[in-house]
């Protein structure tokens, strides 16, 4: 489908833009790159053939059996009785980093953490874990989460925005002084305490971190749909007998995403800084999970082995850097004073 003259005008606005063009670029490779973090990094081989046959470790878990061992569990490939029998009858194709985000290099020749070497690029955590692929599916969980909750959340607060701002009155009018009250409320301290009575997941931290952060986008769209309202061509169309439904989603909606498509990469960049500080404060994701948070924390907690502040440190500073970057290169090309002087 093509672009309308205006959103063209807006694309190559935002192309204009070098920091923020090739930021999207960037984090969208890393993105993309740690959306397949088991073929990168797994303990597991991506490709076995043996015995004439080819097997999928990486996707099917196969009983040592398989290879002729003499267990029916699961076969632990990293230990050399396993690998001398599948290398008798066939051979191993490793990911480019042979540990998951749980391994623990039990053959590890310095005493954890130990620092970065040809086996573990950077380094090890305290629990003899490989640094870099906790940070590769550390670094997922994060974008996901974040991008999971920047969409959720935007959709209740146009939604609530669009019909506060289009309906004003009374609703206008109980709906702010709701959401002043909502969103005075302490969330750092909501979810530590709720933290007590529930051990909190994935899912469990998006939802309650989605109760409060919808609020965000209710200001600017509102504000955006008391302003459309009055316009003629909204005034028209009741007058029309145009249903309030149609009039929201086809005329008075279109304006109020400009705000929101701006405003959506800072939302995400919220999200993130706000999962890494309950990990960073022992709050968030399960104990054991990759985060970013936690692998700060492991700095603190290890001044001695500064590859573990230093990795978290840089991995949080790019990666938010370059929303940072994205989200200002969307503003300027939804600027009506560049758009329309054609990015002058």
């Amino acid at each position: 489908m093509a672009l309308s003259p205006i959103n063209q005008r807006r694309w190559q606005q935002f192309r204009r833009n070098r920091r923020g063009w090739w930021s999207l670029w960037l984090f969208t490779v890393l993105f993309v790159l740690s959306l397949g973090a088991e073929f990168l990094a797994n303990e597991r081989p991506l490709l076995v053939h043996y015995d004439g046959e080819l097997y999928f470790p990486v996707l099917v878990s196969y009983p040592e059996t398989t290879f002729g061992g003499d267990f029916a569990t699961e076969a632990e490939y990293r230990d050399e009785f396993v690998q001398e029998l599948i290398n008798e009858q066939g051979w191993m194709l490793w990911p480019p980093i042979r540990y998951h985000y749980r391994t623990i290099n039990y053959d590890s020749r310095s005493a954890a953490p130990a620092p970065p070497s040809a086996e573990n690029w950077l380094g090890t955590d305290d629990q003899a874990r490989d640094v870099l692929a906790r940070l590769i599916y550390g670094f997922r969980i994060s974008v996901l989460f974040g991008l999971a909750l920047t969409i959720a959340s935007s959709l209740i607060g146009v939604a609530v925005g669009a019909v506060q701002g289009y309906f004003g009155g009374r609703m206008d009018l109980f709906g702010q002084r709701f959401i002043e009250i909502w969103g005075g409320l302490p969330v750092l301290y909501l979810l530590i305490i709720m933290s007590g009575f529930v051990q909190p997941n994935f899912w469990w931290l998006l939802t309650i971190m989605l109760l409060f952060s919808w609020t965000q986008l209710v200001g600017v769209v509102r504000a955006e749909f008391l302003r459309v309202r009055n316009f003629d061509y909204v005034k028209a169309a009741r007058a029309l007998g145009v249903s309030d439904s149609v009039i929201i989603v086809r005329h008075a909606l279109p304006n109020a995403m400009v705000a929101t498509i701006t405003f959506m990469p800072f939302i995400l960049t919220g999200s993130i800084t706000t999962l890494t500080s309950l990990d960073f404060l022992g709050f968030g994701l399960p104990p054991g999970s990759p985060s970013l948070g936690e692998l700060l924390a492991q700095g603190k907690a290890n001044l001695q082995a500064p590859w573990l502040g230093l990795t978290a440190f840089f991995s949080l500073a790019i990666m938010l850097s370059l929303l940072v970057f994205i989200g200002e290169a969307a503003r300027d090309a939804f600027d009506p004073r560049k758009t329309l002087q054609g990015g002058a």
